[in-house]
This record gives C-alpha cells, structure tokens and sequence, in this order.
C-alpha cells in the first residue's frame, strides 16, 4: 500500500516518476506508486487543449476525468494518487497557466510547468525548451502561478550552454518562490550522451529549494541502487526517473526489480481497469517489451488493435472479459438512476411544452460521418426553415445533460439526461425527426434507401418520408458535399 501524504506535498528525500508523453498516464503512475515512488507526474498536457476540458465524475471507474469537446480524455485521475500525482502542463502565458491550475488544482498534489521539453509540438507554441531563452516570461509564469494556487509549484527545465547562466536563471526561478526545480542534465544532446551531473550538483549547491536530478537512466540508474547512486552524484534532493521506469516500473523497489513479465501483466491489469485506450496500453507494453518485440509475444502485441486483442496476446482474456461484464453493469445501473432522476426531476427543465420521447443516440446504429443532427439541418434547409436551435443545460445536483431542439417553433427533447452534451443533442434530434416522420439515417434504414434512390422525387424519400436527398446517405460513401457537419 502507498503510504498517503499529509499535507503539502513535500520534494525532499523522493524518487519521482517523471512525465513523459503517452507513458505518464494513470496505469502507469499507478504501477509507479505500487513499486515505490513517492511522487508521479503525468505527461505534458497543454494549456490549450486543457481549457477546452470540462471536469466529469467518472462514477463507473472511480475517477476524475477532464474530457475534450470531441470526448476524448485528456487527463484522468482518481482519489489514490491525490496525494501523490503532479500535474505538469506546457504552457507559454502565465494567465492560461493559471486558468489550467485553477482548474485541476483540488485533484492533484502539484502543479509543474514544462520548460525542458526539446519537441516540436511544444517548443512551436513557445513551451518547453524555448522558454529557457525568455527568463521574464519563466518569472511571470511561476510567479502568476505561486500566487495563486494553494498547491506547490514546480518547474522541470535543462541545463544552459553555461554553468554561470544555469545557475543565475535557478536562481530566479527560486525567487518566484516555487517549491522545488527539476534539472535535466544534458543541454541540446541526445539521451545517448552523457548526463552533466557535475552541472545538477553545481546548481543543488547554488540554491536552497531542492533540486530534483533527472537524466540518468541510459547510463546510472539500472535499478533502485542507481537511483540512489544519481542522488548521490549530483547531490540533489530527489531524483526523477524517466526512461529507465519506462523500461520497467519496478525500478522504484528497494528489494530490486521485478521479472518484465510479471511488471507487464501488472501493467495491463491497471490499464484494462481504467479504460486505457488500446494505442496508449499498446505503446507502454511495447516499451517494457524492448528486446522481445521480434517475440511470438511481441509480434501478437504489435498486430493487436484493441486491449481485447492485447490481453489474448498476454493470456489474460479472462481478466479482460470480467473487468468489461462488470464495468457494462455498472454503467446499467447508473443509467437506470440517471433516468430515475429524470424521472422524478421534470422541474430541471422548464419546456413543458417540448414533444418528449425516451430516445437515446446511439452512434454505432449510424453511417461513419452521418448524425441525426446533420440530418435535421439538412432537412430545415431544404424545407426553407431556420436551422435548428438546441438549448442544452447542466443539471448541477449530478453535472448531467438535457437538451431541447426547436424546429418551427415546436420544441423537442429526449426524457433521457447524459454525462455527454454531444449525446443528449443528437438524442433529441431524433425526437424531432420521429415527431416530424423523416428517417432518423440508421445503417438499417440506409438499405432501403439505396433500393429506391433512382426513385426518389423532388419531395425526398418515396413512403412519405421527407429526406429529400437520400444520396447523403449512401453508407458506402465517407461524406457528402450536401449535408454540414454539426
């Protein structure tokens, strides 16, 4: 068991698992922390990308989840790693930065700003590395931060080209009054080249915060042993591990590394019991595969395209199919007090007015690219009507969804509430369509209306429907020039 911290999250005297893109997610911190990490960080996430989130309570998994307006999960996390996980963002205005802490503060331990990352897709934008070379946007980013959040500020950054620049900006970052810096001992080079722990030490000795020592993996730290030989050789505070926890996890027991075999299966266990997305499970098992990607194993590994497949390739489909039974029943029962609620909650939306139906969106009962909503605006258009007006609220007593649609001055809506805007709309859509008697579009009825397109007049569908160009729903076709996406 991990033992919980109390308080401030404290940088002295730890070995951290550091961000690292597509491997710092919650299986794999999780994993860390079982194995003996006293701190996690999660990969660089941006600002951008998270200011587009909304925070949803994820009561099926037990987690916190921040989803993306396209349904993505950006960021998860849950109650266990509260007291241990970082949350590190790049980000390049201070103002964005403290719009993002503000909002994930009360689920994380900290907040970390990524000023060492030497990609593309970070230094583009003004993150990362390229921060280095604008110390008064570092000071006002730290500062800004600092002054308002209550949880400790950090910042990961690299070494300068000299030893008299490095020092001077750690010293400024430490006047912003930040918890604790992260120094990546190598400056422009490759993981390959030699880590400058001559460098970390020298900063660890100029400033009074801790220093947290992170590079040595390729040539220091093959298990814990080396973690602490790392602390020992830069004289910091703490040390963060990257490519080596990468490689295996259990580099953080003091008792000494665990069989990859073992650690992969762990691995898969949290990720099938979180819902990691299969590309994310795939690319962290083929890290800790390495040598033994060319394996029977590896090869099943490398074919997979889902974590059903992955967990047939580690004979652990057994495990798969129980965690899904139960996660489907458990999604069940919460649908079923969802509609209750709704039931008894008709007050929550004030449209009595509004046709209803119990009618929920099912996107796999459609064409790849075809929605009940393009549907309708297709059909407002052609009918000479004003597009669509969706009015969609939040039902603040269990952050659920509504949604009511006027066409023509007639309200519509679904009885069914959702965690997602983007159902519930396209739930009540339906409504409508059914009310006004046009095809909804399903796959099922996408048949019928290929049988009689050459027999469709200018009023739409034959049988009295009122599509009036059932081409836009040729299943066989990827998209339609005639129908806008919404």
């Amino acid at each position: 068991m991990v033992n919980q911290a109390v308080g401030r999250l404290c940088y002295g005297n730890k070995v951290i698992l550091a961000p690292m893109v597509r491997v710092g997610t919650l299986p794999m911190r999780l994993l860390a922390l079982d194995y003996g990490a006293d701190i996690v960080y999660c990969e660089e996430l941006i600002d951008l990308k998270m200011l587009q989130c909304r925070r949803v309570v994820n009561e099926a998994l037990d987690t916190i989840d921040y989803v993306a307006t396209d349904d993505r999960v950006v960021f998860r996390t849950c109650e266990r790693e509260k007291n241990h996980v970082v949350f590190q963002m790049g980000t390049a205005d201070a103002q964005r930065a403290l719009t993002v802490a503000q909002l994930v503060e009360n689920d994380v331990a900290g907040i970390d700003v990524n000023m060492g990352c030497p990609k593309e897709y970070s230094t583009k934008g003004g993150m990362g590395v390229a921060l280095l070379s604008n110390p008064d946007k570092i000071e006002a980013i730290l500062s800004t931060l600092v002054k308002g959040i209550s949880k400790p500020v950090t910042c990961k950054i690299r070494i300068l080209p000299s030893l008299e620049d490095t020092i001077n900006l750690v010293k400024r970052i430490e006047r912003t009054g930040v918890a604790a810096v992260a120094v990546h001992g190598r400056k422009e080079e490759r993981p390959q080249h030699p880590v400058h722990c001559d460098v970390i030490k020298a900063v660890s000795e100029a400033v009074s915060i801790p220093v947290i020592a992170n590079g040595g993996s390729q040539e220091i730290i093959k298990d814990f042993a080396g973690i602490e030989a790392f602390r020992w050789a830069t004289n910091a505070s703490s040390v963060m591990v990257a490519r080596a926890a990468m490689w295996n996890p259990s580099i953080f027991r003091k008792e000494g590394l665990l069989p990859a075999e073992k650690v992969l299966k762990e691995y898969l266990t949290y990720a099938i019991r979180y819902d990691s997305h299969y590309s994310n499970t795939k690319y962290c098992l083929c890290q800790m595969l390495r040598d033994k990607l060319e394996s029977a194993q590896g090869k099943k590994l490398h074919a997979a395209q889902s974590n059903e497949e992955i967990c047939e390739a580690f004979e652990m489909i057994d495990y798969y199919k129980e965690v899904m039974a139960d996660l489907e029943a458990k999604r069940d029962q919460l649908n079923a007090k969802d509609q209750g609620k709704s039931e008894q909650q008709p007050e929550d939306m004030e449209h009595t007015d509004a046709i209803q139906m119990a009618v929920r969106f099912n996107k796999r009962e459609y064409p790849p690219q075809i929605t009940p909503k393009m549907i309708l605006l297709e059909w407002c258009r052609k009918q000479k009507l004003p597009q669509p007006v969706y009015e969609t609220v939040q039902r603040p007593s269990d952050r659920l969804f509504n949604s009511v649609v006027t066409v023509a001055d007639q309200k519509y809506r679904s009885s069914y509430w959702d965690k997602t805007k983007k159902v519930v709309e396209q739930s009540t859509a339906i409504v409508c369509l059914r009310s006004l008697g046009v095809s909804e579009g399903k796959l099922c009825e996408g048949e019928n209306l290929l049988k009689n397109k050459r027999k469709r007049d200018e009023t739409g569908v034959p049988n009295g429907t009122e599509v009036t160009d059932t081409s836009s729903l040729d299943t066989n076709k990827r998209s339609s020039p005639s129908l806008t996406k919404v």
